[in-house]
């Protein structure tokens, strides 16, 4: 058994990255840069950056990528000794097309030891003083094994942890296959996150409202609005809302997973709803910012200041190349 003591499990893959190193169409580039990236690890990196203890559970092959990626999770202070070596199966890959209006994304990962995961994965997973166990939908799609994984961890008894389910829409990973189980998956969550564009193509569910009809299980619902904001729904609680971050995109790979991580770190904290909110849009935002699928966090001060400001000063904040700039009432 593997990863005592940690608050938070991750449980997903992670690839080894290629983004351009050069400006121009893909099919011209030459130089790209090697990073790695993965929904789930990137928000154990991101928590870990949060002083939250996580784990990151998964497989990778037993060759330079697997080191690599398993390298640089370890790096950023998680927990990395649930991962699997897998002496046969290759790491995955994907190649991003880095882009500020959004990056096109083609995955080399059929096959990789991460997608032969099945229910025994959580033979090597210690949850004693677990809080949460963070999945996501990506993985469902990796093969009915994988799909197992996630049911069995959705089976275990909740005495002490709750489960956190990003949607995480990928079409590409979904093309000729039937993801009408992510409403399962997610409706048996704890915690829900969902972008409202990835809950109307896969639901058609437009509104906060209709996502909560498709979703009335789960205690804790966070659509994310984009730009505009993010609503989180309780059960026998108010809605509330908050209005996002006015951001000057550098790429938008990864947001979604800093966002969780900002927003599960302040609700493990026993934040305030709006306050828990404003954090997952500060991590969102700092990614926004770069080519990367993790950043460094904001100085302490600087974060503080922006949970602390009042709502104008706050809608008045914007991110640009220059710099934050608030604007005081």
């Amino acid at each position: 058994m593997h990863n005592a003591g940690v608050e938070v499990v991750c449980l997903g893959e992670s690839m080894a990255v290629f983004v351009p190193a050069e400006p121009g169409p893909a099919d011209l580039v030459e130089t790209w840069t090697r990073t790695v990236g993965g929904a789930e690890s990137n928000v154990a990196r991101t928590l870990a950056g949060l002083g939250v203890r996580s784990a990151w559970v998964s497989a990778v092959g037993d060759d330079p990528f697997g080191r690599a990626v398993v390298a640089a999770v370890a790096a950023a202070g998680v927990d990395v000794s649930g991962v699997l070596v897998d002496p046969t199966r290759p790491t995955g890959l994907y190649i991003k097309e880095s882009d500020a209006a959004g990056s096109p994304v083609r995955y080399y990962r059929r096959g990789s030891a991460a997608s032969a995961m099945g229910p025994d994965t959580l033979d090597r997973v210690d949850l004693a003083g677990a809080r949460l166990v963070h999945i996501s939908g990506i993985t469902a799609a990796l093969s009915p094994d994988c799909l197992a994984l996630l049911r069995a961890v959705l089976d275990l008894p909740r005495t002490a942890h709750q489960v956190s389910f990003d949607l995480n829409w990928r079409p590409a990973l979904w093309a000729g296959s039937d993801h009408g189980v992510l409403r399962e998956l997610a409706d048996r969550a704890d915690i829900v996150l969902v972008g409202s564009d990835e809950a109307e193509v896969v639901w058609g569910a437009a509104t906060p409202a209709e996502v909560r009809a498709v979703l009335p299980t789960p205690h804790t619902l966070v659509v994310k609005q984009g730009a505009v904001g993010a609503t989180l729904l309780r059960h026998g609680q108010p809605e509330v809302f908050e209005p996002a971050l006015r951001v000057e995109v550098v790429e938008p790979v990864g947001a979604g997973d800093a966002f969780a991580a900002g927003f599960l770190a302040a609700a493990l904290r026993g934040e305030p709803p709006a306050r828990a909110l404003r954090a997952g849009h500060i991590r969102a935002a700092t990614v926004l910012r770069t080519h990367h699928d993790v950043a460094d966090p904001l100085p302490a001060p600087t974060v503080d200041d922006l949970l602390d400001a009042d709502p104008a000063a706050w809608a008045a904040t914007s991110w640009t190349g220059a710099g934050i700039g608030v604007r005081a009432r």
